[in-house]
């Protein structure tokens, strides 16, 4: 008999030697048919593949390269909304240390990590967790996480920020305000492309005072049997735009043009996705793509997930006026960040209550 394991952590559950999963992180029957083994996945070379966007003339003073960057950059915001992005002018080494401080946490016993154990039903949910069950399905996913705001720095709570290794806070700290500042010349890039002044998609998401950047460490431990379970189930991101670092262990799955397409390990690149409040303000001219993330048997996958959120509450999410017509009018309501929280939460319920 498997006992009930909701509240423990996933890495105990994966290094206690069990041999089959626990029911509450086996899939439901019609997911299990589009889950295949990660690493053959990753070879396979026919189909779509996830776009590799150079950022390096993104702000070039040359107009002419300049020009042609944005319009790479447009064109996989609109077909896809993720894309692998290089020369991105966040050293290679400060990545380095970012995601050795993230695995040497990682590494530490459980009960060292229990120490920064966030808490849920206390609203305090900065900090190491697991996922805890949605009520409606029961399902778990196999994954353990770290969870604080990173920027800006002076909404930062440094208590909830690990003290061991030592290299934790300054690589992160230096890491989150390099992602600010290539969010800024993101944003610019999207907004010309829809028609808009190049500050006004930074502006509606908060500007450099109220946009928050969110780091979430993902571990996904080795799994028994990683054809029954997800590492993280089928989302969309909330966000303006999340950049994701990986340890090139293969795991990110995009549902492109029907199907499941899995993402390459490119060296030294970032993941972006552009999230839902871009595509809300965009009125769904640019896509937040559906992923998920598989497990394997071999290797321990880690990503580093930096979310860029506007404020909860300040701002109005709606379509822009500029991206709406009598022949493309407005696809989504007004809603705060918050709210658009809270409905794809109850949404969600909602689909899998009447399953």
């Amino acid at each position: 008999m498997v006992a009930t394991v909701v509240g423990a952590r996933v890495e105990s559950l994966a290094s206690s030697g069990i041999e089959a999963i626990p029911k509450e992180y086996v899939r439901p029957q019609e997911e299990l048919t589009s889950i295949g083994n990660i690493f053959e996945e990753e070879k396979n070379e026919n189909g779509p593949q996830v776009p590799t966007i150079d950022l390096e003339d993104l702000v070039s003073e040359d107009e002419e390269k300049r020009a042609r960057c944005h319009e790479e950059l447009k064109r996989a915001a609109t077909e896809w909304g993720v894309m692998h992005v290089v020369n991105h002018g966040i050293p290679v080494e400060l990545m380095d240390r970012v995601r050795a401080a993230g695995a040497e946490f990682f590494n530490q016993p459980v009960e060292e990590k229990e120490k920064y154990a966030n808490d849920h039903a206390s609203g305090n949910i900065q900090g190491y967790g697991s996922k805890l069950a949605n009520n409606a399905s029961g399902q778990l996913e196999w994954e353990d996480y770290f969870f604080h705001l990173a920027y800006p720095e002076e909404k930062r709570d440094m208590s909830i920020w690990p003290k061991t290794p030592s290299d934790y806070i300054p690589a992160t700290s230096e890491y989150a305000k390099l992602l600010r500042g290539l969010a800024t010349k993101i944003l610019l890039a999207l907004s010309l492309g829809l028609g808009l002044e190049e500050g006004r998609l930074e502006k509606e998401v908060g500007g450099m005072e109220e946009l928050l950047l969110q780091m979430k460490i993902n571990y996904y431990p080795k799994c028994p049997q990683p054809e029954l379970a997800l590492g993280v189930e089928a989302h969309t991101d909330v966000s303006a735009l999340t950049f994701i670092l990986h340890n090139m262990v293969p795991g990110l799955q995009l549902f492109y043009e029907g199907k499941w397409v899995t993402a390459k390990c490119v060296p030294n690149s970032i993941v972006m996705h552009i999230g839902d409040t871009i595509e809300i303000l965009s009125n769904g001219k640019y896509k937040s793509i559906l992923h998920r993330g598989l497990v394997n048997k071999e290797k321990v996958r880690i990503s580093w997930a930096m979310f860029c959120e506007p404020p909860k509450e300040k701002i109005i999410l709606k379509p822009l006026p500029e991206t709406v017509s009598e022949a493309e009018p407005s696809l989504y309501p007004p809603r705060t960040f918050a709210q658009h929280i809270h409905h794809k939460l109850f949404r969600k319920t909602q689909v899998l209550g009447a399953k």
